[in-house]
């Protein structure tokens, strides 16, 4: 992050909402993704700074770890440009080999090493498909970080685990193992909690106020 990268050649918008914009720039020496929290509305710009802050921190965390996009350059309130990855959502294309899951469980282990819980891996479009057929993972604004690796930490850890292993009874639910699926079947009190009240105020929030949608957030 020592440079600025070249200026790109082609711009295109990914995303532009309420809490601001996802591009994805093009150049002599290839893609990049843009976050700027700048474009979101003018109430709710410093929730999308924040966020867009959180997701830096995040980035750094985990700088070098393969499967993640490499933070490329920051900017002011948040603003940043990531690395682009290359592949499709697991929505998108679905997931014809088994051995995706191992591959996942492997790179979420080495996130929750780097001290870093993504905390938002019920959604599909959150993993992608690399053209190598390896797992990826994009969008760490709800991230959580604790170096220290707290027990509210590791509780996080395992809400990442139960939402893989959730994907996983979709496309392959008969190579889940016996503990895989007691995990599945055991709930955290995190999870219930939220269910019963962040969950509702959540819904209300982003699908009233922000006119979201569960899987929307396409930048890659």
């Amino acid at each position: 992050m020592s440079s600025p990268p070249p200026a790109p050649t082609q711009r295109r918008t990914l995303k532009h909402d309420t809490l601001g914009a996802i591009f994805l720039e093009e150049s002599s020496d290839g893609s990049r993704i843009v976050r700027d929290p700048g474009r979101a509305n003018r109430g709710l710009r410093w929730i999308s700074r924040l966020i867009a802050g959180n997701e830096r921190r995040a980035l750094r965390h985990l700088q070098g770890l393969p499967g993640l996009p490499r933070l490329l350059a920051e900017g002011e309130g948040g603003t940043h440009q990531r690395s682009f990855i290359h592949g499709r959502e697991m929505r998108e294309g679905g997931i014809t080999d088994p051995a995706y899951f191992g591959q996942a469980r492997r790179l979420l282990n080495a996130i929750h090493r780097r001290g870093v819980a993504h905390n938002d891996l019920a959604k599909e479009a959150n993993w992608l498909v690399d053209d190598a057929g390896a797992p990826a993972l994009v969008d760490f604004q709800m991230a959580w970080m604790s170096p220290r690796r707290s027990r509210f930490f590791r509780l996080l850890c395992r809400e990442d685990l139960r939402h893989l292993l959730k994907h996983k009874r979709t496309y392959f639910p008969e190579r889940l193992t016996p503990i895989e699926r007691r995990m599945l079947v055991r709930r955290s009190w995190l999870r219930e909690a939220w269910f019963r009240t962040g969950k509702p105020v959540y819904r209300f929030v982003t699908r009233r106020l922000l006119k979201w949608e569960d899987n929307e957030g396409r930048g890659r």
